[in-house]
């Protein structure tokens, strides 16, 4: 009996051990994503990790002014459309894109890139299908993580810290 009762602890601690090993601890950069039918018919998706800004100054310490950012965490970020469509008035083709913005201390250039099936880091300016420059928005509440969301009018915004963007994408003529 006494035998039994020691392997039966020592294994109930040895399940509670590998649990432990094997939970799960929370992403720094958790997945998410935003997806409307627009009031014009366009279906956007739009898939990205989410980063923290942790404290530290954007524009600086993390999404550099100058330099391309990968607009976002781990994966590129993407964005499908499911017709062609004008983005601020340009057009762009039916398709997914990976996401990547060069930030300014005015504006920040947006750039849609055909390369979308790879890690945020890579990059390669050749696969850039549209670049549009935006006006930098301030705000005066901080979102601690990164959101892009797209709405019904087809307006998709892009908020973190105290910075924003926002662009219009209509379905194209």
């Amino acid at each position: 009996m006494r035998v039994a009762t020691i392997v039966f602890l020592f294994s109930l601690l040895s399940s509670m051990t590998f649990a432990q090993k094997t939970a799960k601890a929370p992403q720094a950069s958790p997945k998410d994503s935003s997806a409307v039918t627009t009031d014009d018919g366009v279906k956007i998706e739009i898939h990205y990790s989410s980063p923290a800004v942790k404290g530290r100054e954007i524009g600086v310490e993390i999404a550099e002014v100058g330099k391309r950012w990968r607009t976002g965490a781990n994966e590129t970020t993407t964005i499908q459309f499911d017709q062609d469509v004008t983005i601020d008035g340009q057009a762009l083709k039916a398709g997914k894109y990976g996401i990547n913005t060069i930030p300014g201390e005015q504006s920040t250039q947006l750039i849609f890139n055909s390369n979308w099936n790879q890690w945020g880091t890579k990059y390669d300016e050749k696969d850039d299908v549209l670049k549009i420059d935006l006006q930098n928005q301030q705000s005066n509440t901080s979102e601690e993580r990164l959101t892009i969301k797209a709405d019904k009018s087809g307006k998709v915004q892009l908020k973190w810290g105290n910075y924003g963007l926002a662009f219009q994408v209509k379905a194209a003529k």
